[in-house]
């Protein structure tokens, strides 16, 4: 019998899901997946599994828990590894993806997650281009210390996992990137628990799909 559940949101859209889903994996927890799409009428099935109506939301051990970065937390305090070891290195992989947690609007609001359409060269506001310009200076920051492929070295982190989302718009929106945030792309999108992640997108029935995210403004 699973341990408890994670509930989450449509794979194509839910770009904090991604995080959850990943820190879970990573952590190897059992748990039961629930998907609720994402529309107006989910509202209350979100509600009746989030106090915030809000997905993810882990249930485990006992333990409740609504925020990614906490769902994050949680499974590293269950599995080393989630988190570089060095107490300096691991302080700077906390502030990095906590950047990522609390920011990048502009980004997100402009070029929201969708695994599944090709946006080329739409998107690009004076407000986005900044915020890629951030996150370009964040990821070369980390692969010129670490050494790549991953932002902290040879293991993808919890890290890694908050950047997922953002590499998946990349994909999707494909604004002009340099050479090290490219190879990092790739990377991630490698990733056999990010490549398992788009094929259960692709699954996904048609029914689920949202004109606001298929036909953006």
């Amino acid at each position: 019998m699973p341990e408890g559940r994670l509930f989450i949101g449509t794979r194509r859209y839910s770009s904090w899901s991604l995080r959850g889903w990943l820190a879970v994996r990573l952590a190897r927890l059992d748990v039961e997946e629930v998907v609720i799409a994402l529309a107006t009428q989910s509202t209350a099935a979100i509600k009746g599994a989030s106090p915030t109506g809000m997905v993810p939301c882990l249930e485990h051990g006992g333990a409740r828990i609504w925020d990614s970065l906490a769902i994050g937390e949680y499974c590293a305090e269950l599995t080393p590894g989630l988190w570089p070891a060095d107490r300096m290195v691991r302080a700077h992989a906390r502030a990095v993806t906590c950047e990522m947690h609390s920011g990048f609007r502009e980004l997100r609001v402009a070029m929201p997650m969708n695994l599944g359409r090709d946006f080329a060269g739409r998107g690009r506001t004076p407000g986005v281009l900044a915020d890629i310009a951030r996150v370009e200076a964040l990821w070369a920051e980390c692969l010129e210390a670490h050494g790549g492929p991953y932002l902290f070295g040879a293991n993808f982190t919890l890290a890694d996992a908050f950047y997922a989302p953002v590499v998946a718009r990349f994909l999707t929106w494909q604004p002009q990137l340099k050479a090290t945030s490219m190879a990092y792309v790739e990377a991630v999108r490698a990733h056999p628990l990010v490549a398992e992640w788009y094929d259960l997108a692709r699954a996904e029935p048609a029914e689920w799909l949202l004109d606001k995210y298929e036909n953006p403004a």
